[in-house]
């Protein structure tokens, strides 16, 4: 690259900075693709990097993180679905692309020309996913597409819709808007009239609706649990300390590994309005560790013993949102009207509670992948009636594929350890303390990066 003669050498170092640099690299490590990414620093863009892989259906095995002033090197060690490096040259141009971010061009949403996109969030109950279907199939509201979540007793669920009729949006017409906001107002709210139902309508659609989902739930704080029995012994391991003589709060998490963990933990800290300045993520097994060293947005670590717990809250709330348990159901179906509020409907009636929803149309085709379970607790659902749905849908149209009970490590200070929870955290808090920018160095400079 040319200079201008007229710039010294602080000003080109600002220009390079400010210009993203995108490396994938196959010859380093033997088990998984390098993915460096080097750039100017603002809020949020490790989350939008480790968006693109994930939306890739890549799976992260290491990763590590450093950042100074306005300057950052990301270098994530990823896999495809099946644990092989990137061997596909499309896939790897539109890493190359995607990654090479410019302010305002990440993740555009496409036109919703004809669409209406709804927001419900509210207590969870079951049966309420078919009160909702429901409800758009008697006001002939057509189902495009729909995701669901529920944690901790909250539902967050996004639903794009149109006029089945004449395939125009819902909110060109208000008298028809205005019924189905308060009928499902009326549903979320339940027939004890229960507080913190939020509906909202936009014809914007959501440029990531899992990025959504997580923002919805936050706010509806889920994360908060209201009684003894919501927090269990299969929760992740959360640690939050400060690094006083650093001005950063370091946090640790350990787990189960499942596709899109970071994913989830840094939607958090974004939300949360926290920076990584540096951070490691490593994978042994099925075994995930991630550390992060954080200060907030204006600079300062967390300075309290309540915001401290909220941020240990807040986080293993995001891993758990996805983390659901129970039977995955496959659908695939000619459609029709009410099809989903049928589906639902016929679920509810065997006594299966939806956990977790997504579900499409295409076409004269839909199909939605629904996880049951026997209870809010995720209670393995009764094959018996398992099947008597499946009879009553349709062998061939829904499919069954068990899903493992994830069991995560017991929170640290379960076994006694009381004093590094009087210190606020916990084992894995600072167990990388001392060599972390050293591994960091290593490997932002490629020295056995799988070692």
């Amino acid at each position: 690259m040319e200079w201008p003669s007229c710039l010294n050498e602080y000003e080109k170092l600002i220009i390079r900075m400010d210009t993203p640099r995108v490396v994938i690299d196959n010859a380093v490590c033997a088990t998984a693709t390098l993915v460096k990414v080097d750039s100017a620093r603002k809020h949020g863009i490790l989350l939008e990097a480790v968006q693109v892989l994930t939306d890739l259906n890549l799976s992260i095995k290491k990763a590590y993180i450093s950042s100074d002033g306005r300057w950052f090197m990301d270098v994530f060690h990823v896999t495809d679905q099946f644990g092989r490096k990137l061997a596909d040259d499309s896939v790897i141009s539109y890493l190359e692309q995607s990654l090479d971010m410019k302010e305002h061009d990440f993740h555009r949403p496409e036109s919703a020309e004809g669409l209406t996109v709804l927001e419900l969030t509210g207590a969870d109950r079951p049966g309420l996913l078919s009160e909702v279907f429901a409800v758009l199939a008697d006001l002939c509201c057509g189902v495009v597409d729909a995701k669901v979540w529920t944690h901790n007793g909250r539902i967050a669920c996004l639903v794009t819709v149109n006029d089945k009729l004449s395939g125009r949006p819902i909110d060109g017409d208000p008298q028809l808007l205005h019924h189905v906001e308060s009928r499902l107002r009326h549903v979320l709210k339940g027939d004890h009239g229960v507080c913190g139902a939020r509906t909202a309508v936009s014809s914007t659609p959501v440029a990531h609706t899992d990025r959504r989902l997580h923002q919805m739930m936050f706010s509806d704080r889920d994360y908060e649990r209201h009684s003894p029995s919501a927090a269990s012994s299969t929760s992740p391991a959360v640690s939050v300390q400060n690094w006083a003589e650093k001005g950063y709060s370091v946090v640790a998490v350990q787990c189960r590994d499942r596709p899109k963990l970071l994913f989830d933990v840094m939607c958090t800290l974004t939300d949360m309005e926290y920076v990584v300045f540096h951070g490691t993520i490593d994978t042994d097994g099925d075994l995930a560790q991630q550390e992060f060293y954080i200060r907030h947005k204006d600079g300062s670590p967390i300075s309290s013993e309540a915001e401290r717990q909220r941020m240990i809250q807040c986080l293993e709330a995001a891993i758990e949102r996805r983390a659901t348990e129970g039977i995955r159901l496959e659908l695939c179906i000619e459609d029709r009207a009410g099809l989903f509020s049928e589906v639902t409907r016929t679920f509810r009636e065997n006594g299966l509670l939806v956990t977790r929803a997504e579900v499409s149309t295409k076409g004269d085709t839909a199909s939605g992948v629904f996880y049951v379970a026997s209870d809010a607790a995720g209670q393995p659902a009764d094959p018996k009636a398992v099947d008597a749905v499946r009879q009553r849908i349709g062998a061939d149209y829904l499919t069954v594929k068990v899903e493992q009970r994830p069991q995560y490590r017991s929170k640290a200070g379960d076994d006694g350890d009381e004093e590094a929870q009087g210190s606020g955290g916990v084992g894995v808090g600072l167990f990388y303390l001392g060599n972390l920018f050293r591994r960091n160095l290593y490997n932002l400079g490629l020295i056995k990066p799988c070692s």
